[in-house]
């Protein structure tokens, strides 16, 4: 009896050594999640309702699903997706709810940030207007001027990237030299970047004329110097603006 004994605890030694190995094995052969070099919005940011998060890792990511599994922010439906092997970047579907508080987790790291008040835009392009939308206050309709013909401001609805007091427009950086009849390098003031390829709203004094009546812009929103400068005052980023006809 004795003998049986031992025999069963060895055998059964035997498989957890057996087990613990295998475990051990597959663990190594799982990719890492690389650390997270850093979360955007940074902790204590006020952004506006329709920011991204951008989540930034120090290595290159074989295993994306793994780390999309990694980022965590609350309950808020949304979807990912990758801009580089790096960033990774999650979008609320719809709008974030105003004046609210979020954290979000990602792997090793955390950032904690708030949504401001709700402020939105709408720019019609057939009516020639920006109309911008601050909750608990009428809306404010300025005279605007969009792209022109063959140079159309795109559609859709931009979250307001960064912000700029003064900023160099160089037409080039939109395939336009500056020895062409359509070329311009020249300093712009109180402009809100909404596309990576060069959309702004910003203040635009040679085009008064035409705001509100005329699209004569290079696909630019172009607003009067005072109107553009208090948009510039209130607006943040991540603060959504909706282009139409």
């Amino acid at each position: 009896m004795r003998n049986m004994i031992r025999h069963v605890l060895l055998a059964a030694v035997i498989a957890l050594i057996a087990a613990a190995t295998t475990g051990t094995a597959a663990a190594t052969v799982a990719p890492r999640i690389a650390p997270v070099a850093s979360i955007s919005p940074a902790g204590g940011a006020v952004v506006g309702i329709a920011h991204p998060v951008t989540v930034r890792f120090t290595a290159p990511v074989t295993d994306r699903t793994r780390a999309e599994r990694s980022v965590h922010i609350g309950t808020y439906p949304g979807t990912f997706s990758w801009t580089s092997d790096r960033e990774l970047v999650w979008t609320a579907t719809g709008y974030l709810p105003a004046d609210t508080r979020f954290t979000v987790y990602a792997g090793n790291a955390r950032a904690d940030f708030r949504t401001d008040g709700g402020t939105s835009a709408d720019a019609d392009m057939s009516a020639h207007t920006f109309t911008v939308f601050v909750p608990g206050q009428a809306p404010r309709v300025m005279p605007a001027s969009m792209g022109k013909p063959g140079r159309e401001t795109p559609v859709g609805t931009f979250p307001v990237m960064e912000k700029d007091r003064t900023i160099i427009f160089d037409s080039r950086t939109i395939g336009i030299p500056l020895d062409d009849p359509e070329g311009y390098y020249l300093t712009g003031e109180f402009a809100e970047r909404l596309t990576s390829g060069g959309v702004f709203v910003h203040s635009a004094p040679w085009s008064v004329g035409d705001q509100g009546n005329a699209n004569v812009s290079h696909g630019c929103i172009n607003l009067a110097p005072a109107d553009a400068e208090w948009y510039y005052d209130t607006v943040s980023v991540g603060d959504p603006v909706t282009t139409h006809w």
